[in-house]
């Protein structure tokens, strides 16, 4: 059994990208730029870093400028989230409650300061989660975020759950096993274990 269970945020616990566009573009025409975001934009967007994103979103734009820009979407949205929260995934806290009886839970996850806390704060899940850690806290590879939290609550079996090929890539990078969330935003390049709905989570986990 896994002494700890690592979790992605977006795409794996809750789905923001509904909640954060309106968001994104209101900071878009701010700084003058004419081209609006549509829901397909944010959700290629997901558990990417910020320069992925800034190159995605504005590739015409020195990366500087864009990354000022992004940064700017960044803060922008903790003040939507902030106020309800994103989409749960179907029975997340009752799955989150049966997890945390056995397991130690995470979150590590490419994004801001205060967006893991606004999920973790929103939605009054601190007692599940024993520690996270965000993509700007340390300015390493989530992979290297992974080893480091492990290194910090002394966890030695540990699996990392997520739903995009940057997140396998991670937990590659960390040397601890994947489960592929793959009713979120992306694809894996090989096969491994996977759940189609969060409640199939505990069975893998034994």
């Amino acid at each position: 059994m896994y002494q700890g269970i690592i979790f992605d945020l977006d795409g794996t616990l809750w789905d923001s990208t509904l909640q954060i566009l309106p968001a994104w573009n209101i900071v878009l025409q701010r700084y003058n730029i004419e081209h609006r975001l549509s829901h397909q934009d944010i959700k290629g967007c997901m558990g990417k870093t910020a320069v992925q994103i800034a190159q995605r979103i504005l590739p015409d734009e020195p990366l500087e400028r864009s990354l000022q820009i992004v940064k700017a979407c960044c803060q922008e949205e903790l003040i939507y989230l902030q106020k309800s929260g994103g989409t749960l995934y179907p029975h997340l806290e009752k799955t989150l409650r049966t997890l945390a009886g056995q397991h130690d839970l995470f979150i590590v996850s490419n994004c801001q300061e205060g967006y893991i806390e606004t999920f973790l704060n929103v939605h009054k899940f601190n007692h599940y989660f024993k520690d996270f850690q965000w993509e700007g806290s340390h300015g390493q590879s989530k992979g290297e975020n992974i080893r480091d939290l492990m290194t910090r609550n002394q966890l030695t079996v540990a699996v990392y759950v997520g739903d995009t090929q940057g997140d396998l890539d991670a937990a590659d990078l960390a040397a601890i096993p994947f489960i592929h969330a793959a009713y979120g935003f992306g694809q894996v390049n090989r096969s491994v274990p996977a759940i189609h709905a969060f409640t199939e989570l505990p069975s893998l986990c034994l």
